[in-house]
């Protein structure tokens, strides 16, 4: 990487501290709902790059923020990002086998289950980040981080980005739905994570607009590399199957402006989203070199 002295090591070490908060915050699988709990669990702990909560963490370090406050909040986002993958992977929608590594919750537990389950763990996740309260009842950055996080999630973010991509599965598409697509199904919950981490680190207004507009730019570029990772790329590197955007007839970059135009596009984006960054007063160089990695990864 050259900028930041052993990047990947510090990247493992970070992530792993931040698996063991999600893991902190776990169901219990317990009683009646056991086999729900399970179902949760699952998905929860099937690995990933835990990207959105540590970018949530790192965040608020480059604010002067604690951890402990953060932490439900690191949680909840990973819970409500494995909500949407458990529905995305359903017959309904990609009818996907394998996420991660391994199968999907459908596969394991039954449709009627993998619906549930991703229902319960979005729920979950409000009920997570409001622990936040106990601690800090009268913190603005708390509430402040709750309404940010259930604006991205919903109608005017990701799930809207996910309504729309659905409606409009295996159809022609431009530039503009399919950046709205990108926007809110992806960005908007990058957006959220560092948004909060801002927030409750006390960032102000301007400076949670410019991590906003950061981040939004990290999440297209980041949807734009996995378009360009399902065309060149293994299932074995991914751990899911590729030419899944072909064989579901999707619109995606690549097929709009071919790998090198797509590529292109990944690079100016994340060099604006460092700038915007940079711009601030704050500094966190982990946070910059993971956003570099983030664009040029190769799973």
């Amino acid at each position: 990487m050259g900028r930041y002295v052993n990047f990947q090591d510090e990247l493992k070490q970070r992530t792993e501290m931040t698996e063991a908060v999600i893991r902190k915050y776990l169901p219990k699988e317990e009683g009646f709902a056991k086999t729900m709990a399970e179902a949760m669990n699952y998905s929860m702990c099937a690995g990933g790059k835990r990207l959105r909560p540590l970018l949530l963490m790192e965040t608020c370090r480059m604010f002067g923020g604690e951890q402990a406050l953060a932490e439900p909040f690191m949680a909840a986002m990973e819970m409500i990002h494995t909500h949407s993958l458990i529905h995305d992977d359903l017959p309904a929608i990609d009818n996907d086998d394998y996420r991660r590594g391994r199968l999907t919750t459908h596969k394991v537990y039954g449709e009627a289950m993998g619906v549930l389950s991703g229902v319960a763990l979005l729920n979950y996740a409000y009920e997570t980040m409001f622990r936040a309260f106990e601690t800090a009842p009268d913190h603005y950055g708390v509430r402040e981080a709750v309404r940010i996080m259930a604006h991205k999630t919903g109608l005017y973010g990701m799930l809207g980005g996910q309504g729309v991509d659905v409606e409009n599965d295996g159809k022609p598409m431009d530039q503009d739905m399919l950046d709205y697509i990108y926007r809110h199904k992806t960005s908007a919950l990058i957006e959220a994570s560092m948004m909060t981490g801002a927030v409750l680190a006390g960032a102000d207004k301007e400076q949670v607009a410019v991590i906003e507009k950061a981040a939004g730019n990290i999440g297209l570029a980041f949807q734009i590399q996995d378009d360009i990772l399902d065309v060149t790329s293994t299932s074995e590197m991914l751990g899911k199957p590729v030419h899944s955007d072909e064989k579901n007839h999707k619109v995606t970059y690549v097929t709009l402006f071919g790998i090198q135009e797509a590529s292109r596009q990944v690079a100016g984006l994340s060099e604006e989203a460092v700038a915007l960054l940079e711009s601030l007063n704050q500094k966190n160089e982990f946070l910059m070199e993971l956003v570099r990695y983030l664009v040029s990864r190769r799973k």
